[in-house]
């Protein structure tokens, strides 16, 4: 027996419509499970984890924590731009639709194909480095009390364990997913927020504030970046430390013209503050900078040198392992929302029409969900070879989403006229901030192809402005020599319906409201 709906489920639906869309996949998720998403997938935990070793070596304790308030501050700016957009155009194509409907339409298609590409690669690659870091962290872990050493194949190994794991619960539909989500919360904030306290609690000694906020350390060669450039230049490579996922997941949510663009800014707002709270505890509690620096002492991940210092083996393996479950439901949510990106990409016929199927059982899009994890496994095996190939190979995830992000505001910007804005809007500051966000982005896409070690070498070069090159003459040369001539941008769905699948009308949501 099909389930009632309510005012608020036709008023989506029928926006959806608008939008030329049937509703498909099961929109059961509230506010909070959609900003649960998104923070799950930003997941500061993983992040400084994964990353402290770089932002030590690249400027220091000073530059992680002036950095992080610098970043978190200018990554609001391309948070309020999309939550406007994605307020007016809740759908699960995401940055690549808005660029579609944004633009003018003689250049509608071409944006479309140049923003979703970005953004599709942009997915999978995020989701390799979450996963496979989670590997890794596995990996080292299991070297704190045991003789074990870790190898590029049983790495690997450990990695397929985990992808497999995130498919198969993503094939169990979105029911399973929301349970996963409160627990994600719960790990993210009070598992987080706990764990912080307990190092900041149990350290024997502590840093001072000179140490944390005047310590700068160039640990990028010898001689340093900062003998031969400046102490900006590693500054600025220091301050680099992802939340489309709530726009990907508007097709399942209720009142998503604001409920998603809420949750991108919730989202963006906590993660800061608890990331910043996380990072002054770890920060304080180095118990010996030199020895968590050197790589031979410090077990691969500095933060794991911290616990040991701090708690021993034993003690610190709980906490370990309570980072190992945050990233894993990283990983599980980044999965997610790759997955709704490809499906919509392959509905507007981009990818091949076999991944544009929802299971009806679980509607949900079980294709694209094992398409993404295969890809995500795909990306890392460079990393059998060579870490610096796995690297090029890796280093499109944040620019690629990042552009793909940048490419609707810059469309909204340029022009304005195109943009109906939906139940939130920035009203006059609009043009402003998504000016301020185009910037940003173009500033970070710089600095993340600047190198990061001297000398550089083969071994050392950053290699990102290769793997970003590749895609963008992969993408603008299938376009130029034969996508231009089918591709015409999102479809609308709704005109290919027989009449009696019918859709809601603004008749069928007035009526429904009045008896609510």
């Amino acid at each position: 027996m099909p389930e009632a709906k309510t005012a608020v489920d036709i008023r989506d639906e029928s926006r959806l419509a608008q939008l030329g869309y049937k509703q498909e996949l099961k929109r059961d998720w509230k506010l909070m499970h959609n900003f649960g998403v998104s923070f799950s997938i930003i997941s500061v935990i993983t992040g400084i984890t994964t990353l402290f070793s770089y932002g030590l070596n690249t400027g220091g304790p000073s530059v992680m924590a002036f950095g992080w308030i610098i970043v978190s501050f200018m990554t609001f700016f391309v948070g309020l731009s999309m939550a406007e957009i994605v307020s007016a155009i809740p759908t699960s194509g995401g940055p690549y639709f808005w660029a579609a409907i944004l633009a003018p339409q003689k250049y509608s298609a071409f944006f479309s194909w140049l923003t979703g590409w970005f953004n599709f690669v942009g997915q999978f690659a995020v989701t390799t480095g979450i996963s496979f870091g989670c590997a890794g962290l596995i990996a080292t872990a299991a070297t704190i009390k045991t003789d074990f050493v870790p190898t590029a194949g049983n790495t690997i190994g450990i990695y397929a364990a985990i992808l497999v794991s995130h498919a198969l619960v993503n094939t169990f539909g979105v029911h399973v997913l929301r349970y996963l989500n409160v627990t994600s919360i719960i790990l993210h904030s009070l598992g987080v927020a706990s764990l912080a306290i307990a190092v900041v609690a149990k350290a024997p000694t502590h840093q001072t504030g000179a140490e944390v906020f005047q310590h700068f350390y160039d640990g990028t060669g010898n001689p340093g970046w900062s003998v031969r450039a400046s102490p900006a230049y590693v500054a600025i490579c220091g301050i680099l430390l992802r939340f489309d996922a709530s726009a990907h997941l508007s097709e399942e949510t209720h009142r998503a013209d604001w409920n998603a663009p809420i949750g991108v800014l919730m989202s963006i707002g906590v993660s800061a503050i608890f990331g910043f709270f996380l990072l002054l505890c770890l920060l304080f509690s180095i118990q010996d900078f030199a020895a968590t620096v050197d790589p031979t002492q410090n077990y691969g991940q500095p933060v794991f040198k911290i616990f040991v210092d701090v708690f021993g083996e034993s003690g610190a393996l709980g906490l370990i392992s309570i980072i190992i479950l945050c990233v894993w439901h990283c990983g599980l949510f980044s999965l997610t929302s790759n997955s709704r990106m490809m499906f919509a990409f392959s509905r507007d016929g981009a990818l091949p029409r076999f991944f544009d199927h929802v299971d009806k059982r679980f509607r949900s899009p079980i294709r694209t969900v094992w398409l993404a994890a295969f890809l995500a496994f795909c990306l890392a095996l460079p990393s059998l070879g060579s870490s610096v190939a796995f690297s090029a190979a890796t280093s499109i995830a944040t620019i690629g989403l990042y552009l793909s992000y940048a490419m609707p505001i810059l469309i909204a910007v340029i022009w304005p006229s195109n943009f109906a804005k939906g139940p939130f809007s920035l009203g006059k500051f609009s043009w402003f901030i998504g000016l301020i966000a185009c910037l940003w982005v173009l500033f970070i896409t710089v600095v993340f192809c600047l190198p990061t070690a001297n000398p550089v070498t083969e071994q050392t070069l950053n290699y990102t402005p290769v793997a970003v090159g590749i895609v963008l003459v992969a993408t603008l040369g299938s376009w130029v020599l034969w996508a231009h001539r089918w591709f015409k941008g999102p479809m609308r769905q709704v005109d290919l319906y027989a009449p009696s699948e019918s859709i809601p009308t603004e008749d069928q949501v007035v009526v429904e409201e009045k008896k609510a």
